[in-house]
């Protein structure tokens, strides 16, 4: 990041932040535990103090793992934080998975959130959007659009490069957490959500986690696992006693192939099927 960038994100974006979480007296954020619900979390409790209150929403399509970080950092910032039980599957139109998958489970997730926050009498619900996320496919943004929920990360003008930084110098140890995305955005559109799927999805990137990768997707393409992995870390695969040993595990767990991604890790890759799906 250069020296120009650092001074706007100092002199204009952060406080600009400050000003937006300040005019919001109280407010309930939707927590996942990943980098920028995180930093708005820490941002929120230093501006509103007592007035904010973390929710985080288990699910199968929550990886357990996460959860368990959620908890600690949550904890770590002294902030309330409540848990809630959740089930996309049970929501109506998600498990078929259509392009529009995002919407009924961000206003589902949004409308249980209004409930906690009208229960602990808080003015306002955030979630941790930043302005990278208005370039790319997201229909959990009309959700929040429509439920009156605020993005005070992307008001900001903030970016996900930004919120790394500043997060560093907050010395949150998130500054520099791989992306995070549910594991229902690993099925391809129109492909069905089932749990089995889900906990397959888990397994296979809990087991990828343990032998050292931090950037990588596990797509699942009914009996094909494709693998995203970052160019860094592909060289890897030339091990070849690592390489058969992803292609046993994830066959034991049900894959009937494996194979690498050329392109590597990219955020929403099942998106670039859209038009295909719909013209």
């Amino acid at each position: 990041m250069d020296n120009n960038s650092i001074a706007e994100i100092s002199k204009t974006k952060l406080p600009g932040l400050y000003e937006i979480l300040s005019s919001l007296e109280s407010v309930c954020i939707a927590y996942s535990g990943g980098v920028d619900s995180t930093f708005l979390l820490k941002v929120a409790r230093d501006v509103l103090k007592e007035n904010v209150l973390a929710v985080t929403a288990t699910s199968p399509t929550y990886p357990e793992h996460e959860l368990k970080e959620a908890i600690g950092l949550a904890r770590g910032i002294g902030v309330r934080h409540l848990i809630i039980s959740s089930n996309e599957l049970d929501i109506p139109g998600f498990s078929e998975n259509n392009t529009d998958r995002c919407y009924y489970c961000k206003h589902e997730l949004f409308q249980r959130l209004k409930k906690e926050a009208e229960k602990y009498r808080i003015k306002n619900i955030a979630d941790g959007s930043n302005l990278d996320d208005t370039k790319d496919y997201r229909p959990g943004r009309r959700a929040a659009k429509e439920l009156g929920v605020r993005s005070p990360l992307c008001e900001a003008g903030l970016t996900k490069s930004d919120i790394r930084y500043l997060s560093s110098e907050l010395g949150l140890s998130t500054w520099n957490k791989p992306s995070l995305a549910c594991l229902s955005s690993r099925i391809p559109y129109y492909e069905t959500i089932t749990e089995e799927k889900l906990k397959k999805i888990e397994k296979a990137e809990a087991f990828l986690r343990r032998l050292g990768f931090t950037q990588f997707r596990v797509r699942h393409h009914n009996g094909l696992a494709r693998l995203e992995f970052i160019p860094e870390e592909m060289p890897l695969l030339n091990n070849t006693e690592l390489r058969l040993s992803i292609d046993a595990v994830l066959k034991d767990l049900g894959f009937s192939y494996v194979a690498v991604d050329l392109l590597g890790y990219r955020t929403g890759s099942m998106n670039e099927a859209i038009k295909r799906y719909e013209d």
